[in-house]
């Protein structure tokens, strides 16, 4: 096929501006924004909990503090320790949970076993009136867990007073935090 000359010239422009608008169109759309994908804030999964803080405290009430705060944030928002408050006797790296009553002892004063921050209690010795002094063991459940280790040997983990049917969730729930195995 034979075309003219003068065909060539117009043929070519309109080839040659076809590229041109393809190419820049194809620029536009690889330059464009990235897309962003936005996550929402998802809500904190548990939230304020309110603590009670007495003893050698400058300040000593009822703080709202947050779920992941532990015995030392309660100390510090009840205004710090006393001159006379013995930290040594608390762990202040034990977490905090709703209701908890943390009490500074002075020094001297003996802390109680279970209390929160202060020693725990291990259920493989304690004794039958150290078990009654936990909420929601009195007498009867007590013996059980004593009867249990006697019998079934010592408790490998603190949850097995749910397995061996010592305890209900509720009562499991309230002693978890204050009890060791170990």
């Amino acid at each position: 096929m034979y075309l003219s000359p003068r065909l060539l010239l117009p043929l070519g422009l309109c080839a040659a501006l076809l590229v041109f608008a393809v190419s820049v169109s194809l620029g536009r759309s690889l330059a464009q924004e990235p897309v962003q994908i936005l996550i929402p804030n998802t809500p904190a999964a548990s939230a304020d909990i309110k603590i009670y803080v007495s003893g050698a405290v400058e300040a000593p009430a009822v703080y709202m503090l947050s779920a992941d705060d532990r015995v030392e944030d309660a100390v510090r928002a009840a205004g710090g320790p006393s001159d006379d408050a013995d930290l040594e006797a608390l762990n202040l790296a034990s977490k905090l949970r709703d209701g908890d009553h943390l009490v500074v002892p002075r020094l001297g004063q003996r802390l109680t076993i279970g209390a929160v921050g202060g020693p725990l209690l291990n259920i493989n010795s304690a004794t039958q009136k150290e078990l009654e002094a936990l909420p929601g063991i009195g007498e009867v459940r007590a013996k059980r867990i004593i009867d249990s280790r006697l019998e079934d040997g010592a408790f490998q983990d603190v949850v097995e007073l749910l397995s061996r049917k010592i305890v209900t969730r509720s009562v499991y729930d309230q002693i978890k935090a204050v009890i060791t195995a170990q």
